[in-house]
C-alpha cells in the first residue's frame, strides 16, 4: 500500500510539472495600454506593411476588402484556417486587446483567454520581434476603423484540438531555429525582416510531417496545398546580384526578364514594393550575401 501511495504521489507530481511546462502562460514584461502617439502609429503602419499582414488579413467581402477584417481561408493538410479580423471592433476583432494581449499573441501564439493559436498564424517567426515593434504594430491596428466581421472557426479534423498545440510548440522548440549574429548590420537587418517580420520561411521553407519547419533546408522551397513555392535559398539565387534582388522586391522583375505572378505578385505589390530603400537593400544583402555563402 505504501509503495502504491508513493508511486501515485510521484506520478501526480510529474504530471503536474509536465502540465505546467506545457501550459504555463508566458511572462510578459510590458503591461498597460497600447501606445497611441502619432509616431507609434506611423511606425506601426510601416511594420504592418513590411510584415505582409494584408496578404492574409485583408477582408474577403466587397464591404470589407479595404480593411483587415480577415476571412481568408488558408488550406493546409491539417485543415482550413481562417485569418481573423484584426480591426479594433470590440465584438469580432481586437478592440478589447491591451499591450499584453498583443505580445502574448504575436510572440507566444496565445489568445487573450490563455488558449493557443494554431500555427497557421506565424507566431513562431514573430517570436523574435522586438517588443517595441509589436506595440507599434498594435498602435497602428488600434487606430484603424473598426469593422464588424465574424470569421469562421477553423475547419480541422476531429483529432486536432487547440490544446495539442502546447506539445507541438515544444517539439518545434527542439527543432531549433536560425539564431546567427552577423558582423554586417545590413545583413542582420535583412535576417530580421526575412526570418521574423516578413516570415518568408513560413511559405518558402519545407516542413516535416508534423508541420514543423525544417531549418536544415531553410528557404529551399515548399508545397502549400496544391501550390509549389519556389526556393529562395543560396542555390536558387546563385546568379542573382543584390541589384537583381532589389529590383525584384520593388517591381517583381526577375533577372531573366520575367515578372513574378501568383501570390508572390501580390506580396510584391502590397508589401515589398512599399519597403524603404534601406530595407530592400537589407533583404537583398541577406539573401544574396548570406544565403549564397551557405550561412
Amino acid at each position: 500500500m505504501f509503495k502504491k501511495a508513493v508511486t501515485m504521489t510521484v506520478f501526480t507530481g510529474i504530471s503536474a510539472i509536465t502540465l505546467l511546462w506545457l501550459f504555463l502562460p508566458p511572462k510578459i514584461s510590458v503591461s498597460g495600454e497600447v501606445p497611441i502617439s502619432g509616431e507609434a502609429v506611423k511606425r506601426g503602419e510601416y511594420l504592418v506593411i513590411a510584415g505582409g499582414c494584408s496578404s492574409c488579413h485583408r477582408g474577403q467581402t466587397e464591404q470589407t476588402n479595404e480593411s483587415l477584417a480577415g476571412g481568408l481561408g488558408i488550406e493546409t493538410e491539417f485543415g482550413t484556417f481562417f485569418a481573423p479580423n484584426i480591426t479594433p471592433d470590440i465584438t469580432t476583432g481586437i478592440g478589447s486587446w491591451g499591450a499584453e494581449d498583443f505580445l502574448r499573441a504575436l510572440k507566444h501564439g496565445r489568445r487573450p483567454s490563455g488558449g493557443f493559436y494554431f500555427p497557421s498564424f506565424p507566431y513562431r517567426a514573430y517570436s523574435k520581434l522586438s517588443d517595441e515593434d509589436v506595440l507599434s504594430m498594435a498602435a497602428y491596428l488600434m487606430s484603424l476603423r473598426p469593422v464588424s466581421m465574424r470569421v469562421p472557426e477553423p475547419s480541422t479534423p476531429p483529432w486536432l484540438a487547440r490544446w495539442m498545440v502546447a506539445g507541438w510548440n515544444k517539439l518545434a522548440d527542439l527543432s531549433g531555429s536560425p539564431d546567427e549574429i552577423y558582423d554586417d548590420a545590413l545583413v542582420e537587418r535583412g535576417a530580421y525582416l526575412a526570418r521574423n517580420l516578413g516570415h518568408c520561411g513560413e511559405c518558402h521553407t519545407p516542413r516535416n510531417s508534423l508541420g514543423i519547419l525544417d531549418y536544415s533546408r531553410e528557404f529551399a522551397g515548399a508545397e502549400l496545398g496544391d501550390e509549389i513555392i519556389e526556393p529562395i535559398d543560396g542555390a536558387a539565387l546563385e546568379e542573382w546580384t543584390t541589384n537583381n534582388f532589389d529590383i525584384f522586391l520593388l517591381l517583381g522583375l526577375k533577372p531573366d526578364g520575367e515578372f513574378v505572378g501568383g501570390d508572390m505578385g501580390e506580396v510584391i505589390e502590397h508589401n515589398t514594393s512599399k519597403l524603404t530603400e534601406g530595407d530592400r537593400d537589407a533583404l537583398a544583402a541577406f539573401f544574396t550575401r548570406h544565403n549564397s555563402s551557405g550561412g
